[in-house]
């Protein structure tokens, strides 16, 4: 716009000095003389000036520029900047996309990436290829001296894309695949495998060394044939990749990337597309894993099915046993209760044969005395006569009661407590029957 004005401010001043010496128009155009040309140009001059010399810096841009006498600078932050008038100015992005696209993306996606890239082919170290789908997103240098020789080395950011970035990212992509074996990175790897791929690319890449291992297979023996030797069945040889330390870091080369001092600011693994043969070979291995479990769990299940039996026999002999004993037990305990009892008696009888000797002693002790009494005393004492005769007349008129008396010669029992007529009336039937054989 300012570039626009000045320029028809210096057109528009010329036309009119020309228009004034001709005499042509207006008294304003001829009056229009050379010193109000000069004034006009020399406003259309200051405009073209300060439009070479002032530009915005947009944001996620920076600026390479070179003045009119060679000298380099470059601008970095954003907003207005002013530099030497009639500068050569070159925009870089400071964000550069390098992806390979996948057939789900549409067209308008693409066209925002500023390099495509074709499927990497890389190829493990157990010789399965595969094709390597990544997005990755470069940052170009922010001190100005680093972005000043990157900018004069590429000249363009077409020539740092294609010439430099995206061989790199192949050539890396390529280095990683070799370091891992393609049934690692399905079992558990491709984490890793991404990792190394990010650390290549930002750090150099990694010197490493290519070790070979044989794994020898022997046949069965069989025991019932004699001297029968073990044979080999099959060498199977497998490779590792070490990396190279020194100091306990490893060794690494550095490439363009690093060399230049461009960040790597996101790497992503988008897929690894594995070669058909492979993915047969992993559907087979699937199949004969899954049958494997299977197989595995009909023996697990056999082995639970057997130790629940055996458990089960376990508890049902426990239980016998503990039957067993409390039987054994209560047998014990009634022969100690029943030996217990007999000795209770035992201690009584014990005791009523200790007691009967005491009595039987008391009785001759208290005999003794009588005894020695009437001995001694001249016969009985008046007390003691008296208690014998009064003795001796009890005992005469009982044995002349007993002799006089008329004793019933019928005895009638039964009845006691129960109210049944019937018992009743056969009780008095008897007694009336007694009464006539009497009489």
């Amino acid at each position: 716009m300012i570039l626009a004005i000045s320029l028809g401010i210096i057109l528009l001043s010329i036309v009119l000095m020309v228009l004034g010496t001709q005499k042509i128009g207006p008294d304003f155009i001829q009056k229009f003389n050379f010193k109000k040309m000069m004034i006009g140009i020399s406003i259309g001059l200051i405009g073209i000036i300060i439009h070479s010399s002032l530009f915005y810096s947009k944001a996620g841009n920076q600026y390479f520029v070179v003045n009119p006498f060679g000298t380099k600078s470059a601008v970095i932050t954003e907003g207005y900047k002013f530099i030497m008038p009639l500068s050569k100015i070159s925009i870089w992005q400071k964000y550069i996309d390098i992806k390979v696209p996948t057939d789900e993306m549409n067209k308008e996606a693409i066209a925002e990436i500023e390099g495509i890239m074709q499927p990497i082919p890389i190829r493990f170290i157990d010789q399965v290829t595969a094709n390597a789908y990544v997005s990755i997103r470069f940052q170009l240098p922010q001190d100005p001296e680093s972005f000043i020789a990157l900018a004069i080395k590429f000249r363009s950011m077409t020539n740092l894309i294609n010439n430099t970035l995206i061989p790199t990212v192949n050539e890396q992509m390529v280095n990683t695949g070799y370091m891992y074996s393609a049934q690692n990175y399905i079992s558990g790897d491709a984490q890793s495998f991404k990792q190394t791929f990010e650390e290549q690319l930002k750090f150099g890449a990694y010197v490493v060394k290519k070790i070979e291992i044989y794994d020898t297979l022997y046949n069965d023996i069989d025991s019932n044939k004699i001297n029968n030797a073990q044979g080999v069945k099959e060498i199977k040889t497998r490779y590792i990749v070490e990396k190279i330390l020194e100091n306990g870091i490893p060794k690494r080369i550095q490439h363009e990337i690093t060399e230049n001092n461009i960040f790597v600011s996101q790497v992503i693994v988008d897929a690894v597309d594995l070669e058909p043969a492979f993915k047969t070979r992993l559907e087979k291995q699937r199949d004969e894993s899954a049958k494997r479990q299977l197989e595995q769990q009909k023996i697990k299940t056999a082995k639970d099915s057997r130790e629940r039996i055996i458990a089960e026999g376990e508890r049902d002999k426990a239980k016998e046993r503990v039957a067993k004993e409390k039987e054994a037990i209560s047998i014990l305990v009634a022969e100690r209760t029943k030996l217990e009892k007999e000795k209770t008696k035992l201690e009584q009888a014990k005791i009523r044969y200790e007691k009967s000797i005491i009595d039987a002693k008391t009785v001759k002790v208290t005999a003794d005395a009588k005894q020695y009494e009437i001995t001694h005393a001249n016969g009985l004492s008046e007390e003691v006569k008296f208690l014998e005769k009064q003795k001796t007349k009890r005992t005469e008129a009982m044995a002349q009661a007993i002799e006089h008396a008329k004793w019933p010669k019928t005895l009638i029992t039964g009845g006691s407590t129960s109210n049944n007529k019937d018992n009743l009336l056969s009780t008095l039937i008897g007694a009336n029957l007694a009464s006539k054989l009497d009489k």
